[in-house]
């Protein structure tokens, strides 16, 4: 009768356990395997697209690579790492205060539960979840607020230099309409056409205007 380290000898092979353990990798050097931009995207989510003059957009292609393919970042990069010592005068002020606050509404709570004559709960914070919470508000990362009013604008179809003739070309209009107001109201002012120092007048009053 065989043994069983005999067993386990006879069976393992090395080389082809060796070469069990190699994992195979995504192109370009993915951790797993690529996919298209089609099932990255999320459900309900429209395809992204660009403009391409004239009013009309188009899809836009494929995703870029990232520069950080297969690279594994620090965990310090993925999370916000403590601002402030651990044990300092601070943290511990922070989190005295609101244990501080934590007790003084179950006082209340156990007050107003003996009023009313009902069952008094008594809770109690061991050392592991003090340490626990301190170490959770030393590492809080504030989340962004957003407006709930904010609304995406629509895409145009309109290039940017497309974009920034038109802004250019209303620009031009609305001066001429500010101009000729201006030349009105000197004429109604002074009762006389305007002269070259009123010119340099009416065009720095349009110039005002166009700035605000």
């Amino acid at each position: 009768m065989k043994s069983f380290q005999q067993f386990m000898t006879e069976v393992y092979d090395k080389d082809v356990m060796d070469r069990s353990q190699i994992r195979q990798t995504g192109e370009g050097g993915r951790k797993e395997p690529k996919r298209d931009t089609a099932s990255r995207r999320r459900p309900g989510v429209k395809p992204r697209v660009k403009a391409i003059g004239g009013g009309k957009t188009a899809p836009v292609g494929e995703y870029k690579d990232r520069k950080d393919i297969g690279a594994t970042k620090a965990r310090s990069e993925r999370e916000q790492q403590p601002t402030k010592e651990r044990g300092s005068a601070e943290v511990k002020q922070s989190y005295a205060d609101k244990v501080k606050a934590e007790r003084r509404k179950a006082a209340q709570a156990r007050a107003a539960a003996k009023k009313s004559g009902g069952e008094v709960k008594k809770t109690t914070t061991s050392s592991k979840d003090a340490e626990k919470k301190a170490s959770e508000l030393l590492k809080t990362k504030k989340k962004k607020e957003v407006n709930p009013n904010y609304k995406p604008r629509q895409a145009s179809g309109y290039t940017r230099q497309e974009r920034m003739k038109i802004t250019r070309a209303g620009e031009r209009e609305l001066k001429k309409d500010f101009k000729q107001q201006e030349t009105d109201r000197y004429k109604k002012e002074t009762g006389r056409n305007p002269d070259a120092k009123g010119r340099t007048k009416i065009l720095g009053r349009v110039n005002k205007r166009m700035s605000t």
